[in-house]
């Protein structure tokens, strides 16, 4: 089978057009007209059909693409073990927890070519894919159902970031050494710009219905320098951060970050790589994150968290 004749049927499939993907690729619409023929040809089934708009599958052309996109990751990770090639790993922002774990294990190797990449998507099946498809070796994102990760992609538990209360001067708690899940139900923690489908807002709605808490996502998120400013200001609004995530503001703000306990509330962080012939370099992140310290317990996690490594 052709492997650049199932490359060519992936990203027809993916943008539903065949120019489109002749643009993708680099080559001429008819060469991947040809292409696309051939394969159904060989196969024997009608992988597309034509639309106004372009190409849309078959039903057949949707029983192969799963299979068609795990051919495709697998010819680009075997060409590109035939030569050094930079790890790329997907983050969710480079503030957060996770960029800087994977920060420490890059100093403690610092030989290592490491491409560390942030992915506009806020819907974790849609980075799964990436994943699938080689875009990236592996991404510190979870997806919180396991119905829903693709076949050639495993999910494995890196380490769980504890909650902390980040509040201003002003706010009731602002003095106290710790807090408790019971003692913020009388008070709104803001968390503006909650993204629908992702894995944090899967997070958010378990935490309030176990603890009867008050989280706000009203309002378009501007910033976290808008949401710092909010909080030097009030004497009610708190936000939840993670105790590793990287915070900075000016000293006049005074905000204080507050342990949650009895129970921490652990937001568990997972990495998605690939199940078969990943990136050789990635053992030695994840012999990394399983030296992390584990929190003490009790513990809070939601239901679908991923708890053990593999």
């Amino acid at each position: 089978m052709d492997s650049e004749a199932v490359r060519s049927f992936v990203v027809a499939a993916e943008l539903g057009q065949v120019q489109r993907a002749a643009d993708e690729l680099g080559v001429t619409q008819q060469a991947v007209s040809k292409r696309i023929g051939a394969l159904e040809r060989e196969l024997g089934v009608r992988l597309f059909t034509r639309t106004a708009r372009g190409v849309e599958l078959t039903p057949d052309g949707r029983t192969f693409l799963p299979h068609a996109r795990t051919v495709v990751a697998g010819v680009d990770r075997a060409v590109a073990a035939l030569r050094p090639r930079t790890l790329r790993i997907d983050v969710l922002g480079l503030r957060s927890a996770q960029a800087v774990v994977l920060h420490e294990y890059w100093r403690s190797n610092p030989g290592i070519e490491l491409d560390v990449v942030s992915l506009r998507l806020n819907d974790p099946r849609e980075v799964a894919a990436k994943v699938a498809a080689g875009k990236v070796d592996a991404s510190f994102r979870s997806v919180t159902d396991a119905a829903a990760l693709p076949p050639d992609v495993r999910m494995i538990h890196a380490f769980d970031s504890p909650a902390e209360l980040l509040v201003g001067p002003h706010h009731p708690l602002a003095s106290a050494r710790t807090v408790t899940p019971a003692q913020l139900r009388e008070f709104r923690i803001w968390v503006p710009g909650i993204a629908p489908r992702s894995e944090w807002a899967v997070f958010y709605d378990e935490l309030v219905a176990t603890f009867d808490l008050r989280v706000d996502a009203a309002g378009p998120h501007f910033g976290d320098e808008v949401l710092l400013d909010t909080l030097a200001e009030s004497a009610e609004v708190a936000t939840l951060v993670g105790s590793r995530d990287r915070y900075t503001w000016p000293a006049g703000h005074d905000l204080r970050r507050i342990p949650v306990v009895a129970p921490a509330i652990a937001y568990p962080i997972s990495l998605m790589l690939p199940s078969a012939n990943p990136h050789p370099r990635l053992r030695g992140v994840v012999e990394h994150l399983a030296g992390l310290p584990p929190l003490t317990e009790p513990v809070w996690r939601p239901s679908w968290a991923v708890v053990a490594r593999a």
